[in-house]
């Protein structure tokens, strides 16, 4: 497809925010949207290399309702859009290994009945009991949500990008913005390794990238990538086929069935913040071994694969909606690792934002940017 030089809006990103917006925006009857994309294909940068986990489990109020309004159109996904996620209702069980982290759960849980969702508080023997594969000796407590679970990140994407492109998106892969050119504090082109875009407005959904597409409107936003990484296992005949999305929460170490076999993850604490992508091998090999302090089953496991991907992360850990002092420049970024869940229903938002002035499905309008240099920052505690 052939850069057009004009364009309503232009979306920066082609993962999961910015395919759920271009869907959004165009089912709305929004015309003549172009999605850009750096990569060869749609999804493969931050949403391509997460860990695929959705859940209700989240410690604010704000990021809760986002869960209740984004999961159900997961669930709905392939009824509305005609493409098939995967949707595994698997549960996430999230282990306790010490006093702090047991009375934030009991808060979390609390919240999250408070919203209607059916969350868990387990004591130490009900997670040993449902874990038996696991050394959790030192578990103290435990939460646990059924329909949280695991989705396919690809299917997501590629189900809006197609389902945008069927309404008349234009969605280019390929394309590198390199510029825009703000006049008078207005939006003016997008300019890419293709050629210029003229256009009145932008939405910046580039994820860990969207501190540099910011820089080129000469908006600052208080965000910085860091790399996190995975790997999973040949098959392991002895993990059964309901074994949870397991987080030991202080290690911030986690499985998942992949497969016939497992993801492990684990975040490092001491990340420089970059845009490196490549596997630490150093650090796997500590992921490794916590791992296997933690299920001595993966002793004998070998590895199918491994990949390392980005986190956008802001001084809250919430994303950021909406407006910027550039008019007509946009924000849909900032998820710090939990943004694949909460796409469906942020590119919903960001065009109702768009389009009517304001957020209609969840009130976000406190997770603007202006909170950061105003101090109303909101502190999410339930992100590994």
């Amino acid at each position: 497809m052939s850069l057009p030089n004009l364009a309503d809006i232009v979306i920066i990103g082609g993962g999961v925010m910015g395919a759920s917006a271009a869907y959004h925006l165009a089912q709305r009857g929004f015309k003549n949207i172009v999605l850009l994309e750096k990569e060869n294909f749609f999804g493969q940068g931050a949403t391509g290399r997460c860990a695929g986990g959705v859940r209700y489990q989240f410690s604010t109020e704000v990021n809760v309702r986002l869960s209740i309004a984004s999961l159900p159109m997961i669930e709905r996904f392939k009824q509305e859009i005609g493409q098939e996620v995967n949707y595994r209702q698997c549960g996430y069980l999230l282990v306790a290994t010490n006093e702090k982290d047991l009375a934030e759960f009991k808060h979390n849980v609390a919240l999250q009945n408070r919203l209607g969702i059916p969350t868990q508080l387990l004591s130490g023997d009900e997670v040993r009991t449902r874990l038996p594969l696991m050394k959790f000796d030192d578990a103290i407590a435990g939460t646990f949500n059924q329909k949280d679970g695991t989705v396919d990140p690809n299917g997501v994407v590629m189900g809006y990008i197609n389902a945008a492109q069927k309404m008349g998106v234009k969605a280019i892969s390929g394309v590198e913005v390199t510029g825009i050119t703000v006049s008078g504090g207005n939006i003016e082109e997008v300019r890419t390794s293709l050629g210029g875009i003229k256009t009145r407005m932008i939405l910046n959904a580039a994820g860990p990238w969207s501190g540099q597409v910011g820089k080129m409107a000469g908006i600052d936003i208080p965000l910085i990538p860091l790399r996190r990484q995975m790997f999973t296992t040949n098959p392991l005949k002895e993990v059964p086929a309901d074994f949870p999305f397991v987080i030991d929460f202080a290690k911030s170490l986690y499985f998942h069935r992949e497969g016939e076999g497992l993801l492990v993850g684990m975040s490092n604490q001491d990340e420089k913040p970059g845009f490196d992508q490549n596997v630490d091998d150093d650090f796997e090999m500590v992921n490794l071994e916590a791992a296997i302090e933690r299920m001595p089953l993966m002793e004998k496991a070998s590895r199918a694969s491994h990949w390392a991907g980005l986190y956008e992360v802001t001084p809250d850990a919430h994303p950021i909606y909406g407006k910027t002092d550039v008019n007509g420049f946009f924000l849909c970024t900032g998820f710090s690792g939990h943004g694949f869940m909460h796409g469906p229903i942020s590119g919903k938002l960001m065009s109702e934002f768009i389009l009517d002035g304001k957020f209609s499905s969840v009130d976000v309008s406190m997770l603007d940017l202006k909170r950061f240099e105003e101090g109303r920052l909101i502190q999410e505690y339930n992100v590994v």
